[in-house]
């Protein structure tokens, strides 16, 4: 593996053993499922963010594609990551923009300028981790830091899925309904069929709202005239940039949510896989970086290795690159097609939001694997109070102002985890009198 710049993918029985590594593959069709079942992953989060801020999603699903790939080929085919939307960049580019909240945002162009230089500071912070090492980031950002940081993301996004099905108490119970469907698949089925439990669960769901809905007329029923009116085949509509100093100048900090994000989806994985690929992560964060200036060119948000997709490798434990450039392909030739936007429209709010309860507690759990992974000692009270102010301020969403400069709950969390744990940093004369 180590003698090209690209594993040499070995192919492997589905059921050969439990785990296939990031350089083993299974067969084509079942590789095509995983792809299929990573892009339904992230779906949620890479429609919902730029729906939030106002960009246009088969634009933004088009550019998750592209700048995997590139992800892809700058970490050559080591890492296992899908670059989606990131959540990071909400409050900000909501605040230099006014959006008002619903429709195109039609200042997107002020917030591309900043997209792309957030993206610049993250390349240049990739190359010193290039080339100096990662040893100061670590010191920064040790496993109790980046435990807490990613299992914030799950538990800070878990008030919008919940929200998004709170309507109605028919909302609810779907949504309960779609748990039990992915919950069902995961515990009760075997093989293939379980590794794909997000997939298999979200369409077991569906059917049985259609049926609920359209068939017995409960609840708001699913309106399929809006996929026969769309086209096969279109061109999603580009955005040039603006570079506005003040834009630029609030965006670009966002880069150390990103770094940490990326750092702890690398530990996350290295922990899952048993596979240390911190000689990677330097490359990770060029490619992350330049991902986000490339989708800041042609329109599209800022890019972060996806959390979700951890989750999705957690349950199936299917680790292998070659899945997510089969993703990337996939939502490349998605993004250019009106009829799948449509088609994404049908998916009931309820559905959807069940799914996204799931893979936003893995996402959590993820976090707290890091800690047992990496046995952090909850015994020194250093760790235990970084993690515990670290998971309420990004639960809580906790906001924070500086001037003109704002932090939302993700971002304060992951400063807040960062700082504290540097400023409880004991000497080792300290550490032995304890």
């Amino acid at each position: 593996m180590s003698d090209s710049y690209f594993p040499r993918w070995r192919e492997q029985s589905s059921a050969a053993k439990s785990i296939v590594a990031t350089d083993e593959r299974l067969p084509w069709p079942q590789m095509f499922a995983m792809g299929v079942q990573h892009v339904v992953a992230m779906f949620g989060s890479t429609v919902l963010a730029p729906l939030l801020m106002g960009f246009d999603p088969n634009l933004c699903i088009l550019m998750s594609g592209i700048g995997t790939l590139l992800f892809f080929v700058l970490v050559g085919g080591r890492v296992p990551s899908y670059l989606g939307s990131s959540f990071a960049f909400i409050g900000l580019v909501i605040a230099v923009t006014g959006y008002a909240g619903s429709g195109p945002n039609p200042n997107i162009p002020i917030a591309l300028g900043g997209i792309i230089a957030c993206g610049v500071v993250y390349a240049i912070i990739g190359l010193i981790v290039s080339a100096v090492g990662t040893k100061w980031i670590e010191t920064l950002m040790p496993p109790v830091v980046t435990g807490a940081i990613v299992c914030v993301i799950g538990l800070n996004l878990a008030p919008i899925a919940v929200k998004g099905v709170s309507g109605s108490s028919f909302d609810s119970w779907m949504a309960l309904i779609t748990v039990l469907c992915v919950g069902g698949v995961a515990v009760f089925t075997r093989g293939m069929l379980q590794r794909l439990l997000i997939l298999v669960g979200l369409l077991i769901a569906y059917v049985i709202y259609a049926v609920v809905t359209n068939g017995m007329g409960l609840g708001k029923p699913i309106d399929f005239s809006v996929v026969g009116n769309a086209a096969w085949f279109g061109m999603p509509q580009f955005v040039s940039p603006v570079f506005d100093p003040h834009a630029m100048t609030l965006l670009a900090p966002i880069a150390v949510i990103l770094v940490a994000e990326n750092l702890g989806h690398i530990k996350a994985v290295s922990a899952m896989t048993g596979t240390n690929l911190d000689r990677y992560i330097g490359r990770a964060f060029i490619g992350d970086g330049l991902a986000t200036i490339v989708s800041g060119f042609a329109g599209g948000t800022g890019v972060t290795t996806y959390a979700e997709n951890i989750g999705v490798m957690a349950v199936t434990k299917i680790y292998s690159t070659l899945v997510f450039v089969i993703a990337a392909l996939i939502a490349i030739v998605l993004g250019f097609s009106p009829k799948f936007g449509a088609v994404i429209q049908t998916i009931p709010g309820p559905v959807l939001g069940g799914v996204s309860i799931v893979v936003f507690g893995l996402i959590a759990v993820t976090g707290a694997r890091i800690w047992v992974v990496n046995k952090v000692d909850f015994s020194d009270n250093r760790n235990l109070i970084v993690a515990a102010v670290t998971l309420v301020l990004g639960a809580g969403d906790f906001s924070l102002k500086l001037g003109a400069f704002a932090l939302g709950g993700i971002g304060t969390a992951t400063f807040g985890a960062i700082i504290l744990y540097a400023l409880l940093r004991r000497k080792p004369a300290q550490q032995a009198a304890v």
